[in-house]
């Protein structure tokens, strides 16, 4: 690399480290599903999305196992090419049988299912046949969905607007407004990522009734831990037919790696086609597969996990507000702490760590400005002292923040 270019990198890593918004990674060694080993202490581990404990689960890592014993160790291609074996097969029509869904096409990770979605609806809303009278797709997107939603839809050569967070108010009018010949998709999560916090699914379906659309669901964090089995927070409320196309990631509660893109049978041939993200990828090893597989059977047939992440969210958070912690209520596993600025999240996680629990601090980009937090995370394998201890140690004035 060129010394001036070299120089470029240092001083915007500089620049970061002055605001406080530099990013690193620790070195964490996984010991169990709620504890890890951070230079030489035994943590417990309050940031992690495995809601129901299943990265150690004895069934998924089996199915890990016997899937590379059996597969290898990687796909080797493209599922369009050779890369799309006997258990991408099966593990695609497990993954449509929990989610109520016609068909599911499997990606490496969530990420690249959201771009491959999005891109599949653009191209969609392009084509001659797709299309009402030629207007093409508009995308229509919630101000807190993932980055990775957000990506998507501004890298893919299609109108887009963003609406206040679950304004159902403003999100009615844009919808009005609308070009008829248009293809307008909605694009939201089910629950959010950095708050925790619920899209107001009713809210969705009233607009559908009058006004329709695609609507684009992203149950990352809700898939597992609500619904039964864990099939997601639109089944549970009953509306699972609602969303045209949902997207579920099994690096969550799922404790595995993985995406997937859920829906009609065409939409998801649609996705072979037009989904570069999928088209241009290796497929997910076979191994993953089958360990996706294990966890959704786990899922169904142990939904106390499911109970108990829940349970401890609702009791933690009673927690708090009793020690004069505001927090929302709810029983998402993801339980934020508004702190404002970047400087006191950052100084609150560590001192948490020199108690040995570990608390991820959340700073912009990831957030707005003024909204940095510490964003915990339960598990059901966390244990009741676990969870009294953190909330012990973050009694109101016990920090200056």
């Amino acid at each position: 690399m060129a010394d001036w270019f070299d120089a470029v990198v240092e001083k915007e890593l500089s620049q970061l480290a002055e605001s406080g918004l530099l990013r690193r990674r620790p070195v964490v060694r996984p010991i169990d599903a709620v504890h890890v080993e951070i230079d030489g202490r035994v943590c417990v581990n309050f940031c992690s999305n495995n809601y129901l404990g299943l990265t150690h689960h004895p069934r998924v890592v089996a199915g890990l196992r016997a899937g590379a014993e059996k597969f290898g160790a990687g796909a080797g291609a493209s599922g369009l090419i050779s890369g799309f074996s006997p258990q991408h097969a099966a593990t695609e029509a497990a993954i449509a049988l929990w989610k109520s869904t016609e068909a599911a096409v499997l990606l490496p990770s969530g990420y690249q299912a959201n771009l491959a979605a999005v891109q599949t609806l653009a191209a969609l809303g392009r084509s001659r046949e797709g299309r009402p009278r030629g207007g093409g797709a508009r995308f229509l997107i919630d101000k807190l969905a993932h980055a990775s939603l957000l990506d998507a839809v501004r890298g893919c050569d299609a109108p887009w607007r963003v609406f206040p967070h679950n304004n159902m108010g403003k999100l009615g009018r844009l919808l009005e407004q609308a070009d008829e010949e248009q293809i307008q998709v909605v694009v939201t999560e089910s629950i959010f990522s950095m708050d925790g916090d619920e899209a107001d699914l009713a809210g969705l379906d009233q607009l559908k009734r009058g006004r329709p659309f695609v609507l684009l669901l992203d149950e990352a964090h809700a898939s597992g831990v609500y619904g039964r089995a864990g099939a997601g927070l639109a089944a549970e409320r009953g509306l699972g037919e609602m969303a045209d196309v949902s997207v579920v990631t099994f690096s969550k509660a799922a404790g595995c790696v993985g995406g997937a893109i859920c829906g009609k049978g065409n939409f998801c041939r649609a996705v072979l086609n037009f989904g570069r993200a999928y088209v241009y990828s290796t497929s997910i090893p076979a191994a993953m597969a089958a360990s996706i597989e294990a966890a959704i059977g786990v899922m169904r047939d142990e939904p106390g996990r499911q109970d108990r992440v829940r349970e401890l969210s609702r009791r933690f958070r009673a927690g708090l507000r009793g020690k004069g912690r505001e927090v929302a209520e709810g029983d998402s596993p993801i339980v934020p702490i508004i702190v404002g600025s970047e400087s006191a999240a950052m100084e609150m996680s560590e001192r948490l760590l020199d108690r040995q629990l570990l608390v991820g601090a959340v700073r912009p980009p990831t957030v707005a400005r003024g909204t940095s937090r510490l964003r915990v995370t339960l598990s059901c394998e966390h244990r009741e002292e676990e969870i009294a201890r953190l909330g012990d140690a973050l009694v109101v004035g016990q920090f200056e923040c």
